[in-house]
Parts: structure tokens; C-alpha cells; sequence
């Protein structure tokens, strides 16, 4: 009986490996290394660029009038140009040189605002719903905030500013609706966007077809973005 028993596990076993699914025959070999450690920046334009980058052009008309953003004008300059009549830049690093205003949310001067770009910086903050309010406080009525935050990443040993939490478009969305109406938010992003973003991948290296926004799986969320605007009253 016991050969009879081992006689039939060994043709299962030959029957399985014969049968077995192409995705159960294949053994991919991943290295446990990424290619970069600086989320693809020093091979090319970093694949949640993309998404980030794509994000505000869909919502350039939104950047006029007096604007703010962390850290760096860039997108302010790039996206909203002509249109800007000042540009603000917020930093609490104490030693920029290129802030304006030095410090956190809270630093920012009530019913300034027309437009306030926060890009990848929200999930370095301990309290972000403090930090939404102020940003609220700090646009003028109708003043639109435009937020990016990471969703599946990397994070960035010894950054001066480290990471709290990572976002779900589900739990960004419920923690803006308590101080935006209606806040818009959308996930971007899919498995091969993904993997080639943990292993530092460039955009260049993924291929623009992968980047497109008919690709987005709601399964794999890079990258979150929110629109909000502070309404009057």
C-alpha cells in the first residue's frame, strides 16, 4: 500500500510539472537590489514624474494670480508662467535660499492664496490634517490646492524630512473631505509602473505605452493626486 501511495505521488508530481500553469513553470529572478536608490533620478525623468508632471499640466489653468509651492518654484513657473502675478515658496528648512516663507503650513499668511502646489510632501507630515486646514486658511476663496502623494514607493533613508504614512486614494480622499467639499482625488499607475518605480527605473526605460493614462489599475496606486478648492463662506 505505502509503494502504491508513493507510486501516485510520484506521477502526480510528473502529471503537475507537465500541466503546471506557464506562470507556475517560470521562476522570475528579481534582484534584491534596486538601479537606483534615487527613485530614477539619476538615469532619467523618475516615472511618478510622469504622473506628477501630467497631473498639474491637466490643471494648469487652476495656477494664477499669487501661488505658492514647497520647496522650489518649478511647477509654478513651468506650468503657470505668464499667468502668476507672484510666486511664493515655502520651506522649513531654515538655510533655503530659495524660500520665501520659512516654515510649515502654519507659517503661511491667511486668505493669501490663489493656487498652493504641494507636491510629494504631505506623507512627511505628522499631522496632515492640521497641515490641510492651514492650507485651507491660507487660500483665498475660490483658491485651488493641488496635492501629490506616494502610494506604493520607496522611501528615502536619512531624508531631513522622513516619511510619516503612505496614501490610499481612499484615505486621502476621506481625510480631505474634512476641511475641502468635494475634494477630487484620482489614483495613477500599474504593477509594470510600479515595479520599475521600486527598482528605480527611468521613464525612458519603461516605454511611454506602460505611462499612458488608459493603463491606470485601480489595484496598484503609484501615485494619488487631489484637487480641492476653498470654496466662499
Amino acid at each position: 500500500m505505502k509503494r502504491l501511495r508513493a507510486g501516485a505521488g510520484r506521477a502526480y508530481t510528473r502529471l503537475w510539472h507537465r500541466g503546471r500553469p506557464r506562470s507556475a513553470q517560470l521562476v522570475p529572478h528579481l534582484s534584491p537590489r534596486p538601479l537606483s536608490t534615487r527613485f530614477g533620478l539619476d538615469r532619467g525623468r523618475p516615472v511618478d514624474r510622469v504622473y506628477i508632471e501630467r497631473f498639474l499640466a491637466a490643471h494648469a489653468t487652476d495656477l494664477h494670480g499669487r501661488g505658492v509651492e514647497i520647496y522650489e518654484p518649478t511647477y509654478l513657473e513651468r506650468f503657470g508662467g505668464a499667468r502668476m502675478e507672484r510666486v511664493d515658496v515655502l520651506d522649513a528648512d531654515p538655510a533655503s535660499t530659495r524660500a520665501t516663507i520659512r516654515g510649515d503650513f502654519a507659517a503661511l499668511p491667511a486668505d493669501s492664496f490663489d493656487c498652493f502646489v504641494c507636491t510629494q510632501t504631505l506623507q512627511a507630515i505628522a499631522d496632515p490634517l492640521t497641515a490641510l486646514r492651514q492650507a485651507h486658511a491660507a487660500l483665498r476663496p475660490g483658491g485651488v490646492l493641488l496635492v501629490t502623494v506616494p502610494g506604493i514607493s520607496q522611501i528615502a533613508p536619512g531624508d531631513p524630512f522622513p516619511d510619516h504614512v503612505r496614501y490610499t486614494s481612499h484615505g486621502l480622499r476621506e481625510l480631505a473631505a474634512q476641511v475641502f467639499a468635494q475634494p477630487e482625488v484620482r489614483a495613477h499607475g500599474n504593477v509594470a509602473a510600479a515595479a520599475a518605480f521600486l527598482y528605480g527605473l527611468a521613464e525612458a526605460e519603461v516605454g511611454a505605452g506602460l505611462l499612458g493614462e488608459a493603463e491606470d489599475d485601480p489595484a496598484y496606486e503609484l501615485l494619488i493626486t487631489l484637487r480641492a478648492v476653498r470654496t466662499a463662506g
